[in-house]
């Protein structure tokens, strides 16, 4: 059974970092395409940021710049970094995986995290 597990959220003011783990169990992160999604309210989801299993990596124009997105495949660990934030990235972020051998064009993720509150104050 795979599980994602995010942490790392908070408050945080505007131009402040945070840099949010997800932990995967069930689930060799060295195999498939994973990835952060975010979904604000009254808004529709927004994958912001994914690395595919080659490590090539794709960003959302509104965080490129500004997120990025890493593997640790040795310890199962999905990051996201987050540096200057905006009160426009306040929203749940998720983390989520394509099955072992898909790539980052499967939409959307079979397989998702609980999501972590990121709050951006300005």
């Amino acid at each position: 059974q795979v599980q994602l597990v995010e942490s790392g959220g908070g408050s945080v003011q505007a131009g402040g970092a945070l840099r949010l783990p997800c932990a995967a169990a069930g689930y060799t992160t060295s195999t498939g395409c994973m990835g952060w999604v975010r979904q604000a309210l009254g808004k529709e989801r927004e994958r912001v940021a994914q690395t595919a299993v080659y490590r090539s990596t794709t960003y959302a124009d509104s965080v490129k710049g500004r997120f990025t997105i890493a593997k640790d495949n040795a310890k199962g660990i999905l990051y996201l970094q987050m540096n200057s934030l905006k009160p426009e990235d306040t929203a749940m972020y998720y983390c989520a995986a394509t099955r072992p051998g898909d790539g980052c064009y499967i939409r959307p993720f079979p397989y998702w995290g609980r999501g972590t509150q990121v709050t951006v104050s300005s």
